[in-house]
């Protein structure tokens, strides 16, 4: 065999590997490594492809906040082109509002079609103009470039959660368990309590005499300065801030 020949043979091989390797890699990918999140708050899709974030996408939900459903759902159909039945709109035409791209989401207890994905579901949209805003009857609207850049890789059983939270999209991945944040979680300030006679208020501060000796505790709280009386023993419950201060978490009588 040729020097040519030899090349060919291991171009081949490397291909046939490879193409061997990828294969397995895909048939070995499940539902469970992906997941999508619609937060309602911000009307934005996240679309997470084994536990990397694959993009964020504005959407359009419910006119009133129960109209679009909030919870764990999954993708239960997939249609390309699906008619609007309701004005009788074939699929692919211009004017349907369900534009090109039919994600269904399988939300059950609503209806028989939204337990099986046919009447709730991330779709397209003729209208770009709507996205963005609260105006579907239920359905999620995407702009259809977006849903038909994700439609391809969603896989049937891909989890979808639908919620309304202030909470940024990493957060709601590790309130999920799907992605768990790296972030050092803070530690609870040690609280502690003196006991001690209120010897007065100025401005945000107070001062009491305790067993350790005159204190000056730091509260904005205006129920405290209405209620502490002057000369009376109160258990001061409190924490110490990075300046050495003495911050009131809670007064017992």
């Amino acid at each position: 065999m040729n020097k040519k020949g030899k090349f060919l043979l291991s171009l081949g091989l490397a291909l046939g590997l490879w193409a061997g390797n990828h294969s397995v890699s895909a048939a070995n990918k499940t539902a469970a490594d992906d997941y999508i999140i619609i937060n309602k708050t911000y009307n934005k899709l996240a679309f997470y492809e084994d536990k990397k974030l694959v993009g964020v996408y504005p959407v359009a939900t419910g006119r009133t906040k129960d109209l679009t459903p909030e919870g764990k759902f999954k993708i239960a159909q997939k249609l390309v082109n699906r008619p609007y039945y309701k004005d009788g709109i074939k699929g692919g035409d211009p004017r349907n509002p369900l534009g090109n791209r039919w994600l269904g989401i399988a939300v059950p207890g609503k209806s028989p079609a939204a337990s099986w994905g046919g009447e709730y579901a991330i779709h397209g949209n003729n209208n770009p103009s709507s996205i963005g805003k609260y105006v579907s009857s239920g359905c999620i609207r995407m702009h259809d470039k977006d849903v038909e850049a994700i439609y391809p890789r969603v896989l049937m059983n891909t989890p979808v959660y639908i919620k309304s939270s202030p909470k940024s999209f990493a957060a709601l991945a590790d309130d999920l368990g799907y992605i768990k944040s790296t972030a050092a979680k803070p530690v609870a300030a040690k609280q502690q309590y003196l006991k001690g006679s209120l010897i007065g208020w100025s401005g945000n501060t107070f001062k009491a005499k305790t067993s350790k000796g005159t204190k000056t505790f730091h509260s904005s709280n205006g129920w405290l300065k209405k209620e502490l009386k002057k000369g009376k023993s109160y258990t001061y419950f409190y924490t110490v801030d990075k300046k050495g201060q003495y911050i009131i978490t809670k007064v017992n009588k």
